[in-house]
C-alpha cells in the first residue's frame, strides 16, 4: 500500500514508473468506449471512496472514469453530509469506517493538517485530489501530456510558469526536481514562492529560475503554464492583485517570445490570465491534458494497490 499525496515525497523512479504504464494504457484504449473495462480488470472489486471539501468537475470525473476503468466502482461522500463536519465525528473514527468500507480514499481538501491526519488513522490508500500546498495528480498528468506532445523526455525541455505562486506551481517545483528539467517562473515580486518553498528549491539540485517578469520567464519555452490569479477561496483584495498581474496575461506578442512550436496549458477553469487568441489556438493543449487526467489517475491507482505493470 502506498499513497500519493505529494510529488516531493515520491520517488522519482516511482513517478516514471505510473507514466510510463499511463503511456501504455492510453494505447491500449484506442478502440474502447469509455466506460468498457480495461484488459484484465486489474481493480475488480475494488471501492474508490471520494470526498471533495472544494469545488470539482475534473478530478471528479477523472477519478470517476479512472476506477470504473480498471473495474472497480467509486462512491463519492458529501463533507457537509458527515458527522466529520455535522456532528464533529473525529478524524480518526471517520478514517477507520472508511478503511472498513472502502479500499483507497481520494480527498480534494481545503485543509493540509486534515490530510496528514487522515493518512495517519486510515488503513487503506489516500490519494490527494488537491490541497492549499499541492495539486499533485494534476501536475503529473501534465508531465505526460508534455512528453506525449513533444515526444521527447520532460528533461530536455524549457518550462515556464505565468502566474501566480499557488498549490499547482509548488507541486510544478517538486516536479521540475524529480524528472530535472528547466523551469522559468514568472510572476510580480510580492507574489513569488514562500520562503517553505524557496528553501526547498535551495536545498535540492535544481534548474528553476524566477523572474519578476513574464517575457523573461517565457523566453525560449517549450511550454508556458497559467492558472487563475485569483483561485479557489482566495482571501485577497482581488482588483488590486488583478491589477499586479495585468503584465503578465498570456497573450499572443508574449507567446511569441517562446519557441515557435511552445504549447500553452492551463489546468482549469480559466480566468482572464489568458487571452482568448491563445486559449483557442492551436498551441493550447487543454483538452488534450484534461482526459489526460484519467490515464495517469489510472496508473496512480495501480501504484497506490501496488499493481503497476
Amino acid at each position: 500500500m502506498k499513497h500519493f499525496i505529494h510529488i516531493k515525497d515520491i520517488p522519482s523512479n516511482d513517478l516514471r514508473k505510473i507514466i510510463t504504464d499511463a503511456k501504455k494504457r492510453k494505447l491500449l484504449r484506442k478502440k474502447l468506449n469509455t466506460l468498457e473495462i480495461d484488459k484484465g480488470a486489474p481493480l475488480k472489486g475494488k471501492l474508490l471512496i471520494q470526498m471533495f471539501e472544494k469545488s470539482s468537475l475534473r478530478t471528479r470525473l477523472s477519478f470517476y472514469l479512472a476506477i470504473k476503468q480498471l473495474g472497480g466502482s467509486t462512491l463519492t461522500l458529501r463533507p457537509d453530509e458527515l458527522h466529520l463536519s455535522k456532528g464533529a465525528e473525529s478524524i480518526e473514527d471517520t478514517a477507520k469506517i472508511l478503511s472498513n468500507f472502502g479500499n483507497a480514499f481520494m480527498l480534494r481538501t481545503d485543509s493540509d493538517k486534515k490530510l496528514e491526519e487522515f493518512k495517519k488513522f486510515l488503513t487503506i490508500p489516500i490519494i490527494n485530489g488537491l490541497s492549499p500546498s499541492s495539486h499533485a495528480t494534476q501536475i503529473l498528468s501534465d508531465v505526460f501530456t508534455i512528453e506525449e506532445i513533444k515526444k521527447k523526455p520532460i528533461s530536455r525541455l524549457n518550462i515556464a510558469w505565468i502566474g501566480d505562486s499557488n498549490n499547482v506551481l509548488n507541486s510544478l517545483i517538486a516536479a521540475s526536481i524529480k524528472f530535472s528539467f528547466k523551469l522559468n517562473i514568472g510572476c510580480p515580486k510580492n507574489y513569488q514562492p514562500d520562503k517553505k518553498i524557496l528553501s526547498y528549491i535551495n536545498k535540492n539540485k535544481n534548474k528553476i529560475f524566477i523572474f519578476d517578469t513574464a517575457i523573461k520567464a517565457a523566453t525560449g519555452a517549450d511550454v508556458i503554464f497559467s492558472d487563475k490569479v485569483i483561485s479557489m477561496n482566495d482571501k485577497v483584495d482581488k482588483i488590486q492583485k488583478l491589477n499586479h498581474f495585468k503584465k503578465f496575461k498570456i497573450d499572443k506578442k508574449l507567446m511569441g517570445h517562446a519557441k515557435k512550436d511552445c504549447i500553452f496549458l492551463h489546468c482549469l477553469p480559466r480566468g482572464g490570465e489568458v487571452d482568448e487568441k491563445v486559449f483557442a489556438s492551436k498551441q493550447s493543449k487543454v483538452w488534450q491534458q484534461a482526459i489526460n487526467r484519467v490515464h495517469v489517475q489510472k496508473s496512480i491507482l495501480l501504484y497506490c494497490f501496488g499493481k503497476l505493470r
